[in-house]
């Protein structure tokens, strides 16, 4: 894919993250730095915390059932590489690895998870805190 085209679908990302397609509350967003892992359980859309490399630090009860995979298992492992290879991508990856790079990320698209499971669209919502360096994936399932 080129460069180009990339750059294309992170502006559109910027812009669905300011508008309709934000599916995580700007309330949540604030709580979410002093939130417990039981609270973050009780969320209704998937909560991936995930450290610069993209290592697994949370992965909550909602996302593990809809991915189908044991939350407590994923922690200490690679999102991109050993849990969800699909997304080691440009689109994904490479939008990742530039917010964490420009240390700002708030970006919404649609995807389309394909690993161990047949294609099931998603929206995504990579965010990083403002207060501390930590990087956020957020999975609205359809």
């Amino acid at each position: 894919m080129s460069e180009q085209l990339v750059q294309k679908l992170q502006k559109q990302a910027e812009f669905y993250a300011k508008g309709e397609m934000r599916f995580v509350k700007d309330d949540v967003l604030q709580k979410l730095q002093v939130s417990t892992a039981e609270e973050i359980d009780l969320l209704d859309f998937g909560v991936i915390c995930v450290d610069d490399k993209g290592v697994i630090k949370m992965f909550n009860k909602y996302e593990g059932e809809k991915a189908n995979i044991d939350a407590k298992s994923t922690i200490g492992k690679n999102f991109f590489t050993e849990i969800a290879p699909c997304t080691n991508n440009q689109i994904f990856y490479g939008s990742f690895k530039k917010g964490v790079e420009e240390r700002k990320m708030d970006l919404i698209f649609p995807y389309t998870f394909t690993y161990k499971m047949k294609p099931t669209p998603v929206k995504i919502h990579l965010y990083r805190g403002p207060a501390r360096p930590t990087n956020w994936i957020f999975v609205k399932w359809n």
